[in-house]
Order: C-alpha cells, then sequence, then structure tokens
C-alpha cells in the first residue's frame, strides 16, 4: 500500500474521529464540573489539582491510535476542546486555542514515527507531550499571576505527569479494550487486538 493511500482518511476514520471528539467534549465540559467543585479538595496544595488534568487529553492520544493518520491527533483534541466551549465551559473560546495546542503534542509523537509506532511507548510519548503543550499553555496564559516555585512549576510537573498516565497509558488501554469488543475490527487498531 502506497504513503498516499495510508495517509489518506476513509469515511469510517472521520465518523469515528467524530464520535471520540463529541463524546469528549461532553465528558471536558463534565469534567470541568467536576474540577470546579473538587477545589477544597486541593486547597493544602493547590497545584496539584493538575494531576487530574489528563482526562482532557486523552482524545488526541486515543485519537492517534485508533485512526492512526497524520492530524488524527489533533482533530479529536481540537473538536473535543470546541464542543466543550459550545457546551458551556467556563473557560470559554480560549479552550479551542488550548485543544489545537494539546492536539498538536501528541501530533508530534505520531509525527516522529512517522505514524508507524503505536506501542504502550509511542502512547506514553503522545500523553507526555500532550501534557507539555497543556502546561507551557497554562505557564503563561492561566497561571502567569502565580508563584514561580510553588504553584507553577509544581503545576506544570504534574500536568505532564497526569497526562502521560491518564492520557497516555489509559488511552493505550481505552484502545485495547476497545480492539477486544471487536469494535475497531476496521482499524489495524482492532486487527492487533492479540498482540501484547
Amino acid at each position: 500500500m502506497s504513503q498516499s493511500t495510508t495517509t489518506r482518511w476513509r469515511t469510517v476514520d472521520i465518523v469515528v474521529a467524530a464520535v471520540i471528539a463529541v463524546g469528549f467534549g461532553v465528558i471536558f465540559w463534565a469534567w470541568g464540573l467536576l474540577w470546579r467543585a473538587v477545589d477544597p479538595t486541593f486547597a493544602f496544595f493547590p497545584a496539584s489539582q493538575a494531576v487530574m488534568y489528563g482526562v482532557w487529553l486523552v482524545p488526541a492520544v486515543l485519537g492517534g491510535l485508533i485512526i492512526r493518520k497524520p492530524g488524527a491527533a489533533l482533530f479529536c483534541e481540537a473538536v473535543a476542546a470546541t464542543v466543550s466551549a459550545l457546551l458551556g465551559s467556563e473557560w470559554g473560546a480560549i479552550t479551542i486555542v488550548q485543544g489545537l495546542i494539546q492536539g498538536l503534542g501528541a501530533e508530534a509523537a505520531f509525527a516522529a514515527f512517522r505514524y508507524r509506532s503505536f506501542r504502550l511507548p509511542t502512547a506514553l510519548l503522545a500523553g507526555a507531550l500532550t501534557g507539555l503543550g497543556a502546561a507551557l499553555f497554562d505557564f503563561f496564559a492561566w497561571n502567569a499571576a502565580y508563584e514561580l516555585g510553588t504553584y507553577r512549576i509544581p503545576y506544570a510537573l504534574l500536568t505532564v505527569l497526569s497526562a502521560t498516565v491518564v492520557a497516555g497509558a489509559g488511552g493505550y488501554a481505552l484502545t485495547r479494550a476497545l480492539a477486544g469488543t471487536g469494535v475497531l475490527d476496521r482499524f489495524p487498531a482492532g486487527r492487533e487486538r492479540n498482540l501484547v
């Protein structure tokens, strides 16, 4: 199969990417409500709330692992962010810009392997780079007024850690779980369900 054929999006790719993005857009919106609700739980060390961040980054990794085409990670994250903004995310339209930056992180990881590696190490890298994009954006856009050593740096490090574990490892585990059900049989991820 030629490279142009393998990178061309099929209708099923677009549909599944859209389902992932819209589904996670709703999850993003709900996660924002939960984020606010649990603020007091993290009052002892506010930067530690970043351990929750990874949920917002799952579609970038998941989309890349399932669709396996250039732009899939970016599309899934950006559309999910847009859906959450349209649903009334408290952070407003800026979440769309955030989604683009976060999606680029995962996209860079898959592109680094020429969209040929979709194993756990690649998923972890995609999660980490998505988290790095999120951390850098927040470092300057949302957290600029906070103390560097007691808030901004710990928040950034915990964001990357959360993204690596939740979005990277979690996205990989979710892909494997979905493949095991047979719903991904039209994708290489579904046909690899017996691989370790």
